[in-house]
């Protein structure tokens, strides 16, 4: 197997896979054009869209693989490094790829939010599936992007590719929801562990030991990368992660509260804060009342109805 390679500018991937470079930012790439390989680690300092039409390796991020099917988009962020293992044999890639370099989209619309486009940060595992329709979608986006890289380069070259750069991302943001509706079982799977795992969190001395639980811990915990996680559990349930994991929090909090044993200072602890009041700032936040507030008034609650046993 080769080791590893590196690409820091699109005129060496382009030459990588026998690629004419158009644009020194930009390009379109048939890989069936490139020459038999084997598999090898590559690093990307460029944004890296592949349409994977036929099996040809498993492409790997840390322990995660991902046995790519047709029609099957995968995107890498600037910096990342991939691995593509397949035993060592040699095989023919296909399908396309769309590489473009951060500086291409600097001061356009799509440069000032390209983080919103959270998939760049989603595990292999976690890729985008087409359906004929949409995969004919995503390589009229390449074709237009490939028509404006074949046109002599002149003033509106740069936003042209970088609005059909957009337009291709913004229809990846429909697939995926689309993606997210027709896995709904497995979503909702994913939402069990997750309340399941944030329980048990809670019912342990973890919290005094680790602290509050941070939503790249949860996603580690489920196997997801921790923007596929965040983007999951806004779509299933209209709450952030991170919102998610407050509620939750809250939710303990409360029981705690309610339990006169326990003094303020004691719950904040169990429940993973590091100072008393951090917690009381922080539930005030949230319910509006201070954790001592809230006890008296439970406690008057409890003392109209007759639940107490001090009359």
């Amino acid at each position: 197997m080769d080791n590893f390679r590196r690409f820091e500018t699109i005129s060496q991937y382009n030459d990588f896979n026998n690629c004419e470079t158009l644009h020194p930012l930009v390009s379109v790439i048939d890989m069936s054009g490139a020459n038999p390989r084997q598999a090898s680690n590559m690093y990307f300092g460029f944004y890296t869209v592949f349409l994977k039409e036929v099996n040809c390796g498993d492409l790997r991020y840390g322990k995660n693989t991902y046995d790519y099917q047709e029609g099957t988009l995968v995107f890498i962020a600037p910096g990342q490094v991939v691995t593509v293992e397949n035993s060592g044999e040699v095989y023919q890639p296909k399908g396309h790829v769309l590489v473009f370099h951060p500086d291409l989209i600097h001061g356009t619309p799509l440069g000032r939010h390209i983080q919103d486009y959270t998939f760049f940060g989603y595990q292999s595992n976690e890729a985008l599936h087409l359906s004929e329709r949409e995969r004919k979608i995503v390589l009229d986006c390449f074709s237009k992007i490939e028509y404006e890289l074949e046109h002599a380069i002149d003033k509106h070259s740069k936003r042209l590719i970088a609005s059909n750069i957009e337009l291709l991302l913004n229809y990846c943001v429909r697939f995926y929801d689309r993606q997210f509706i027709t896995r709904e079982n497995v979503h909702n799977s994913v939402l069990e562990r997750f309340e399941h795992l944030l329980n048990a969190y809670f019912h342990s001395d973890t919290p005094q030991i680790v602290g509050l639980p941070s939503v790249a811990y949860c996603a580690k915990e489920l196997n997801l990368s921790a923007n596929y996680f965040g983007d999951l559990v806004k779509k299933e349930t209209g709450k952030s992660a991170q919102e998610y994991i407050q509620m939750k929090v809250i939710e303990v909090a409360k029981e705690k509260i309610f339990d006169p044993s326990k003094s303020i200072s004691q719950i904040a602890y169990e429940l993973g804060f590091k100072y008393a009041q951090h917690f009381s700032r922080f539930f005030k936040q949230q319910v509006g009342q201070s954790p001592n507030e809230y006890r008296m008034l439970y406690a008057l609650r409890t003392d109209d109805l007759g639940l107490t046993t001090s009359h």
